[in-house]
């Protein structure tokens, strides 16, 4: 009889997957919402539960007459099979090359090395697996709430006649039900199944709206993470071979192996980590994938797809300790956040910062696990929840932003707040939480700066690129609370499902920021394990070690006075007198223009700069890419 703590982490995987299909059959779009929203009251529920339950480990019982390591086997072929027919649809060379390397690797790994695996846990949940469950379960639960009434109006907008929610909803709920099987994986197998089946998942919803543009970016994000897969199954073979295992536990728990064959197909598996989280040069899926509807966007971001990358690295990140590839993942860490960062700032468009700043974010947690000291590993877990849920927060913002304005571009939200106010009020505290203490960006920030303060030229490139981040985060505030306010605001109507999610998450991120103290020793300090001492000491809401102090619970208060004192200054505002600007005497009698050449009118506008000229896409992408091309190739060549 199974515990109840394996009866629960089943359930995060199974229930997802039987909701998937209740969604895909059912046609009536209320009960279908129902399913929704059932299902990620449950996932949330038990995700809260494993709390206390963790850590612990279990293998299903057989189905059918079949364990589970068998019925994975079953289905990764299948799986590959399906990947290698959309090769063959789309026509692309290299889909189907990838597809057949992983179906001929994995043949060769069944049939010749036949891996022992009975008697080896196929699931685990520790610490950091929960903090991945935590985010997958309640931020990528949130995230598909608000799919339901944001699907509604995309399809009103496309004018179909016969909506295509079946098909989407089933993806986004077999996207959750795989994401916590591959971070609940023990069995290297099954997490090589979930990773692939993530990748699955990613190219149907990118490409959902069914356009040239959005096939094409699909097809780009299929091959580019198909790369990642191949490399994942060659590194199984290497590590196999060299361990005799597939036990993830038991070989994390086996500290760093100094053969060189050991360290290549680790690099093998940290590139795969790579390409997954979208890192440079493989950033170009990410950006692509802007095209699909704005909860696909923020389920691939926050919660789900891109986080797979890092939660491997840290997970592996034991197996690094001392060695060369730790270094090299360092340092292409703080060259992937400089570098994200540097592109951000000549963007306007509200998606594509956002695509950037994630970017940049999990480059910075890559760096963290390639420094692999307890400040920067505990630096890069706090970050991995922050960014889940205040990136969440700005996507759906932005998405509810563009449906009323029918724009995602930074200059067309200015002066948003008299539209809709509360809506620009939880984007502008959004982008405040990226950027502001106390919140816990800026504290993970910190500790990542302390870490790598002994590392020369990743404390340079992880400075250079806070200032950039600061740059445009706070020219996007600016621009949204830039226009004359006069205390009065137009009554601004949403969909109660946008206001819950929204809500939530903008007080969720509030709320965990304050109690960052209980956060680092309930669940990040456990993370760490006995291989590394407790890093910070906590007095009176503050996280202090030798080298400095982050006076949360004070700053957190001095946060809250000052909410209420920008609340005051709205009242008071509501009196205010609104003057029109001055334009040196030479202004028509309407408001905001003036009289320009051949004494014709000319209306005043205000822009940001974005300096195009140095951070233009098509100035730094492609030297970009080839310093990230170099990067790679000593990382994984350095190994041999």
């Amino acid at each position: 009889m199974h515990t109840l703590e394996e009866m629960l982490s089943a359930t995060l995987i199974i229930l997802p997957l039987l909701a998937a299909a209740a969604c895909y059959l059912i046609r009536e779009s209320r009960l279908r919402s129902l399913v929704v929203m059932l299902t990620g009251a449950i996932l949330i529920t038990i995700a809260l539960l494993l709390i206390p339950l963790t850590p612990f480990d279990f293998s299903p019982r057989p189905l059918w007459g079949f364990n589970i390591h068998i019925l994975v086997q079953a289905l990764d072929f299948l799986l590959l099979l399906l990947i290698l027919y959309f090769g063959f649809k789309h026509r692309h060379i290299v889909i189907k090359a990838l597809a057949v390397l992983q179906i001929m690797a994995l043949l060769y790994f069944e049939l010749w090395l036949n891996p022992d695996q009975q008697g080896t846990p196929a699931l685990h949940c520790d610490h950091l697996a929960l903090v991945m469950v935590l985010i997958i379960s309640i931020v990528g639960s949130l995230i598909c709430y608000q799919a339901i009434p944001y699907m509604q109006n995309h399809e009103q907008h496309l004018g179909l006649k016969r909506s295509r929610q079946p098909r989407f909803f089933f993806v986004m709920m077999l996207f959750l039900g795989s994401m916590n099987g591959l971070v609940l994986a023990n069995d290297m197998l099954i997490l090589y199944f979930f990773f692939e089946l993530t990748t699955l998942c990613s190219y149907l919803l990118i490409a959902h709206d069914g356009t040239t543009e959005s096939v094409k970016n699909a097809v780009r994000a299929l091959w580019m993470n198909s790369l990642g897969g191949g490399a994942f199954i060659l590194a199984l073979i290497g590590i196999h071979h060299e361990t005799g295992s597939l036990a993830l536990q038991q070989i994390v728990s086996s500290g760093s192996i100094g053969a060189s064959a050991f360290l290549f197909s680790l690099a093998l598996l940290i590139f795969a980590a790579l390409t997954k989280s979208a890192q440079f040069p493989f950033q170009s899926w990410l950006l692509g994938a802007m095209v699909a509807p704005t909860p696909v966007s923020a389920l691939l971001h926050s919660s789900t797809m891109v986080k797979v990358g890092v939660y491997l690295v840290l997970r592996l990140s034991p197996l690094m300790r001392a060695t060369f590839l730790s270094q090299s993942v360092a340092l292409f860490g703080a060259f992937s956040f400089l570098a994200a960062a540097a592109l951000a700032v000549g963007q306007s468009n509200g998606k594509k910062v956002l695509a950037y700043s994630t970017i940049s974010n999990l480059g910075l947690i890559f760096a963290c696990a390639g420094l692999n000291t307890p400040e920067s590993l505990v630096a890069g877990m706090l970050l991995l929840v922050f960014h889940a849920i205040i990136k969440a927060l700005l996507f759906l913002c932005v998405g509810a932003i563009e449906q009323r304005i029918a724009s995602r571009d930074i200059e067309d939200m200015r002066g948003l707040y008299a539209e809709i106010p509360l809506t620009a009020l939880m984007t502008v505290m959004g982008v405040v939480m990226m950027i502001m203490p106390p919140f816990g960006i800026l504290l993970s920030k910190w500790m990542a700066m302390e870490a790598a303060a002994s590392n020369l030229y990743a404390i340079i490139m992880i400075a250079l690129g806070s200032a950039l981040t600061a740059m445009y985060w706070a020219r996007w505030a600016g621009t949204l609370m830039s226009d004359p306010f006069a205390g009065r605001f137009k009554p601004e109507r949403q969909p109660l499902l946008t206001w819950v999610v929204l809500g939530s998450l903008c007080a969720g991120a509030g709320l965990l920021s304050t109690v960052a103290p209980w956060l680092y020793a309930r669940l990040i300090v456990p993370t760490l394990g006995q291989a590394y001492l407790t890093p910070y000491t906590i007095r009176n809401g503050i996280l202090e070690n030798a080298y400095g102090t982050f006076a949360v619970f004070p700053l957190s208060l001095v946060a809250a006075l000052g909410f209420v004192v920008a609340i005051l200054a709205v009242i008071r505002a509501a009196r205010a007198r609104v003057v029109k600007p001055y334009l040196s005497g030479v202004q028509t009698e309407h408001s905001g223009e003036f009289t320009g050449p051949m004494n014709q009118p000319v209306k005043a506008e205000a822009k940001n700069y974005y300096l195009s000229s140095i951070f233009g896409e098509i100035k730094l992408t492609v030297w970009i890419n080839l310093g990230a091309g170099v990067l790679l190739t000593l990382m994984v060549g350095g190994t041999l």
